[in-house]
């Protein structure tokens, strides 16, 4: 049944409340994502160039040196979720806070190292902050009776890249350094404007949500509506060997689509020197995310969830090879949607599969599949940038995440076709 027929006996006060809830929690993922994680994609070109404040330049390995630094704190963030035990809203008002100094801190330093260590930072800040605006949101739309309103949180993060993307592009030519300050001051009225929607709910429960990342507890609340004839999750066999491949599979589009995440504003001004449309490419990512963000979780949950992501990873495959092939305004904008949609999706799908697996003890194999994930956000930007460095071109390693995608879609194929925990693996851990 879709989430929305869940909403349709609400109270006008409900539906209020409801909706102030998750238009907090977008806002709040706009913030600690779409600013505190990815701002520095199109803020990079500027640093690469110097600003009008005379903050020298970091060359393209030192950049992907910082991408590398954020991605690693997010992956550290992810995994040790389930060690904190702090109330939901109280964690979400200092992710919030954190955000804003960190961000602010790109602006008013000029040392790689400090740069080094505030993107580390606010890797972790981000994937704490996403775990817990999770739990709290979902949470309170469920107290509400309002699950519909769920897929509006998550386009949170798209929200965010559009913003911070239409920003630089309008005001790019300040540098740098006012880039940085500047989203820092609209991270701070950001949080002026949610602040008091996450201190009038009383947390009745500790945190210690599950390790899970861009739509994982989306992915958990869906995947426990079971359609006819369905087992519910929690009653399916747990395989080992379904979880290794998991595992191992979810990893492949960490990879794949973050050296276009981090570099693409670099990669488009390169192809197209003097246009105006290279600031608007990571935009039309974050407007394709947020679509997708809407329609995955329309999806009917019974579709083989294996199945569905390889279809994702083809999709990402195409708008990369698009860049590659076609280095025309056309193709970065193609490129940029097909990457885009299903970059949500894969998250969620991917969830899903670990909830049929484990049920309600999937907590364990998600923080696996999550930690895949981020080693390979964290591999992307240390191969891609000496090779573009070595070879003056992006191309060869674009080619290799293209790669990547397309043999991890067709392992997922491969998987899909074989029976249920068809062959011996050691035990992963994610029991």
């Amino acid at each position: 049944m879709n989430d929305l027929a869940s909403s349709t006996h609400e109270t006008p006060a409900e539906r209020h409340a409801a909706r102030r809830a998750a238009l907090a929690c977008m806002v709040t993922l706009a913030v600690v994502l779409g600013i505190g994680r990815f701002a520095f994609t199109p803020l990079l070109p500027l640093m690469l160039h110097g600003s009008s404040f005379g903050q020298p330049q970091i060359d393209i390995q030192h950049g992907g040196w910082l991408a590398s630094f954020n991605y690693a704190g997010y992956f550290v963030g992810a995994v040790t979720c389930a060690a904190l035990r702090v109330e939901p809203a109280r964690m979400v008002r200092a992710g919030l806070v954190a955000t804003v100094l960190l961000t602010l801190a790109m602006g008013v330093t000029s040392q790689f190292w400090v740069w080094a260590v505030v993107r580390f930072v606010a890797g972790a800040v981000s994937a704490w902050t996403f775990v817990f605006v999770s739990q709290w949101g979902l949470r309170r739309l469920a107290e509400l009776g309002a699950h519909g309103w769920s897929g509006v949180i998550y386009a949170g993060p798209g929200v965010g890249i559009v913003g911070t993307g239409l920003l630089v592009s309008a005001a790019g030519g300040y540098g740098a350094t006012v880039g940085w300050i500047g989203f820092g001051l609209i991270a701070a009225a950001l949080t002026i404007m949610v602040w008091s929607v996450f201190g009038t709910v009383t947390d009745r429960t500790p945190g210690g949500a599950a390790p899970a990342t861009d739509g994982a507890t989306t992915a958990a609340h869906a995947s426990q509506r079971s359609s006819a004839g369905q087992l519910s999750p929690a009653t399916r066999p747990a395989h080992r060997a379904d979880a290794f491949w998991l595992i191992l599979l979810y990893g492949v589009p960490g990879f794949g689509y973050i050296v276009t995440a981090t570099f693409l504003p670099v990669i488009a001004r390169h192809a197209l020197p003097g246009s105006s449309w290279p600031d608007l490419f990571w935009p039309m990512f974050g407007a394709a995310l947020i679509v997708g963000a809407l329609l995955a979780a329309r999806l009917p949950v019974h579709w083989d969830n294996r199945m569905l992501l390889a279809g994702c990873y083809v999709l990402q495959a195409a708008g990369i090879a698009l860049g590659i092939v076609w280095p025309t305004a056309g193709g970065f904008s193609l490129g940029s949607i097909l990457i885009g949609l299903p970059f949500t999706a894969i998250t969620l799908f991917a969830m899903r599969e670990a909830r049929h697996l484990r049920g309600d003890k999937a907590a364990g194999l998600m923080g696996y599949a999550t930690a895949a994930y981020g080693v390979g956000q964290i591999v992307g930007p240390l191969v891609a940038a000496p090779i573009a460095e070595h070879t003056g071109s992006f191309s060869p390693a674009l080619w290799l995440a293209a790669g990547a995608l397309l043999l991890g879609a067709a392992g997922l194929v491969i998987v899909a076709r074989m029976p249920r925990g068809r062959g011996r693996m050691p035990d992963c851990g994610c029991n």
